[in-house]
C-alpha cells in the first residue's frame, strides 16, 4: 500500500510582545487582537496553571508547602510574591515548575491559532533565553519609568518602593529597548496607540503572508 500523505502545517508568523510592568502590554495586545491576531498570553497561562486544581499546584505545594495554597486550592499569590522577591532560590524553584508548563501550553496555543499571526505576550521575554527562537520579531511596549510606577501604584494599590523592587528585578529599560525590533510608545492614551498598532499590524500581515508563502514552497 502507498504511504498515506502527511499533512504539514507551517508555523504561524509570531511576534514576542514584552515590556516592563505598567507599560501597557495588555492594552497593546488587545489592540492587536481587535485586528485579528491570536494572542498567547503567558501571564494568563500562568494564572490558569496556579488556579484551583491548576496543573502546577501539586508540584508547588510539594516544593513549598501547603501554606502556599489558598483555601480554594489556588496559589496564595501574595505569600509567594513575598517569598520570591526575598529568596532567589525560591524564585528559581518556582520557575523550574512553571516555565516548562508555560512553554508547552503556549506552544499548543500557537499551533492551534487561527488568527492572521500570533502575538506571544511575554513579560520576561528579554530576561528568558527560551523565547527568542520561538518568535520572529520582538515588540517592546515602552514608557517612562515614572509612568510605569504611577500606573502600577494606581492599578495594584502598591507602595512605590514595592513597584520599584519589581522593576529592579526586570531588565533595565535600555536593555529591553536594545532587544527590540519594534517599539510602541505608550506614554499617553489609547488614541495615541492606535496609529502605531495599525502601522505594525500591516507590517506583521506582510511578514505573515511571506512566511506562509515560503513555507508552502518547501512542502
Amino acid at each position: 500500500m502507498p504511504n498515506s500523505p502527511i499533512s504539514v502545517q507551517a508555523a504561524p508568523f509570531a511576534v514576542g510582545l514584552t515590556g516592563g510592568i505598567g507599560s501597557g502590554k495588555s492594552t497593546v495586545a488587545d489592540l492587536f487582537a481587535a485586528r485579528g491576531a491570536t494572542i498567547v498570553d503567558t501571564d494568563q497561562i500562568a494564572h490558569s496553571l496556579t488556579a484551583p486544581h491548576g496543573a502546577a499546584m501539586a508540584a508547588i505545594v510539594a516544593a513549598f508547602g501547603a501554606d502556599f495554597a489558598a483555601a480554594d486550592g489556588a496559589l496564595d499569590r501574595a505569600r509567594m510574591r513575598a517569598l520570591v522577591f526575598s529568596d532567589g532560590g525560591a524564585k528559581a524553584r518556582l520557575e523550574a515548575i512553571l516555565h516548562p508548563l508555560i512553554r508547552a501550553a503556549s506552544q499548543a496555543a500557537a499551533a492551534a491559532a487561527t488568527g492572521c499571526y500570533v502575538i506571544h505576550a511575554i513579560p520576561l521575554l528579554v530576561e528568558s533565553g527560551h523565547w527568542h527562537d520561538r518568535v520572529s520579531r520582538v515588540l517592546v511596549v515602552d514608557c517612562p519609568e515614572q509612568t510605569q510606577i504611577a500606573r502600577v501604584m494606581a492599578r495594584n494599590h502598591m507602595p512605590e518602593e514595592q513597584v520599584r523592587a519589581i522593576m529592579a528585578a526586570q531588565v533595565p529599560r535600555a536593555v529591553r529597548l536594545a532587544a527590540a525590533d519594534d517599539v510602541v510608545l505608550n506614554d499617553g492614551d489609547v488614541a495615541a496607540l492606535e496609529p502605531q498598532i495599525e502601522r505594525l499590524h500591516h507590517i506583521y500581515l506582510a511578514f505573515s503572508k511571506r512566511t506562509a508563502t515560503i513555507a508552502s514552497q518547501h512542502l
